[in-house]
């Protein structure tokens, strides 16, 4: 997936470490509210259509509640984006965000905000209307080119964030896995006579000490390759505890 390529300088976007490459993440899919298209001018969803296409993204049209959600990583992220703040009618907005809130996780809203009086009122509302601070996160941009870039920049972020955890938990699965098969080999070889390939036999047969306690010898010299002597072994000192 090419780079991002902004026409502008901002440090969430110019941070080298959340740049979209072909190596570092697959294409994600973006689907847009048809009612949030509609209300746009043409050539912004031109831009868009262009934008995503560039870097892999497949845009479907969909009648969602949000405007945007991007499915990204393993995962759903949605996005509110407004890209004409109307001071005398913001409480639309707000209310939106806090129905939205309770059905998105992950949830962002995006506010094109070019003046000095639109950003003044947006400040003021946040507060009027008794939103939590990032319960959804507010996002204000300059221009709407701008705004959408930040919008897939944020979903890219959040499905890498969301690959890295997932990585992590099958590691730290993957670890745990290795250190109770040693564990095990470690208990059952400090049987008399019974050596790491009779303990691998076992594990792969049984799995488990609590398993080897109540299996029988008949069972152990049917699933393993245990001699007679050795399977009488084991059974006698697990049951002599």
């Amino acid at each position: 997936m090419a780079n991002f390529k902004s026409g502008y300088a901002d440090p969430v976007l110019e941070n080298p470490c959340s740049k979209v490459t072909k190596s570092s993440v697959s294409a994600g899919v973006c689907m847009m509210n048809t009612i949030w298209r509609d209300q746009q001018h043409p050539s912004f969803i031109n831009f868009i259509s262009s934008f995503l296409a560039a870097n892999s993204f497949r845009l479907n049209f969909v009648p969602i509640a949000p405007d945007f959600i991007f499915n990204c990583g393993g995962l759903s992220v949605a996005f509110i984006f407004v890209t004409k703040w109307d001071c005398g009618n913001v409480e639309t907005i707000f209310s939106r965000a806090k129905k939205l809130k309770a059905q998105f996780a992950h949830l962002y809203v995006t506010l094109n905000l070019p003046t000095r009086d639109q950003n003044d009122s947006f400040l003021c509302s946040y507060f009027k209307y008794e939103m939590q601070l990032g319960r959804p996160t507010f996002v204000p941009v300059q221009d709407i080119e701008m705004g959408f870039e930040k919008i897939v920049k944020i979903a890219h972020s959040c499905g890498v964030s969301k690959q890295q955890e997932v990585k992590t938990k099958l590691k730290a699965e993957r670890n745990q896995s290795v250190q109770q098969l040693e564990n095990f080999i470690r208990v059952v070889t400090s049987i008399p006579g019974i050596d790491n390939h009779d303990a691998n036999a076992l594990n792969q047969a049984i799995g488990s000490i609590e398993g080897i306690a109540k299996a029988s010898k008949e069972y152990i010299l049917e699933t393993t390759d245990l001699s007679a002597d050795n399977a009488e072994t084991i059974v006698r000192f697990v049951r002599s505890y």
